[in-house]
């Protein structure tokens, strides 16, 4: 009877050691299933986090794509104004150079035929021996001091016109070439800002993070 005892008392004593495992063993299944899942939620809330600074980034870098093709596109813009401001200074040099030739021509032969009238008039006074033909050679005399005078006018009036066309012309010039400087400073300082900006916003990005 108390080896009966004894054995049942053991079998008991098995069930309830059996049972105290089982129970512990569950209880460390559950202890790892919830250590389990507040890992898989802290990495779902880390990859969310990601997630969203990679959608920041990826904004942010299409915004400055953005500013840089907006610069692109104004230096471009400025570079095909500057480049057809220059044509058109050397179209207005050109322009006034060829117009000096032309009146240094005309004033050339002007002088030349003024010279030639004076050549034959002196010729034609050296021949002349009676007291009419000197009367006529002084007439002849007043007459072309007259029309030399007349040219002579005529041509410090053009040559004033001209210096003044010049010095208009060369004022003009210089004008274009302060506007095509002030162009290029305003350019240069518009991309420096742009260039501040985005590494203001690079700068604003990574203290973020």
């Amino acid at each position: 009877l108390s080896s009966v005892t004894f054995q049942t008392n053991v079998l008991t004593e098995l069930r309830k050691w059996k049972l105290s495992l089982i129970e512990h063993h569950k209880l460390q299944m559950r202890q790892e299933k919830e250590k389990h899942a507040a890992q898989v939620r802290q990495l779902s809330n880390e990859i969310d986090n990601l997630r969203e600074l990679l959608s920041t980034c990826e904004i942010s870098v299409s915004r400055k794509d953005e500013v840089i093709t907006n610069l692109t596109q104004a230096l471009e813009k400025q570079k095909e104004r500057v480049e057809l401001m220059r044509k058109f200074t050397l179209w207005r040099i050109q322009h006034v150079k060829a117009k000096q030739e032309a009146c240094a021509k005309r004033v050339a032969d002007r002088q030349f035929r003024t010279a030639l009238m004076k050549k034959v008039w002196a010729a034609w006074r050296s021949l002349s021996q009676e007291k009419w033909k000197e009367n006529v050679a002084k007439a002849c005399q007043l007459r072309a001091e007259n029309v030399c005078v007349q040219l002579t006018n005529d041509y410090e009036a053009k040559i004033a016109e001209l210096t003044a066309t010049l010095e208009q012309t060369k004022a003009e010039i210089l004008r274009l070439h302060n506007e095509r400087e002030q162009y290029e400073d305003t350019m240069k300082k518009a991309f420096m800002r742009g260039v501040c900006a985005l590494n203001l916003e690079a700068m604003t990005m990574f203290q973020g993070k």
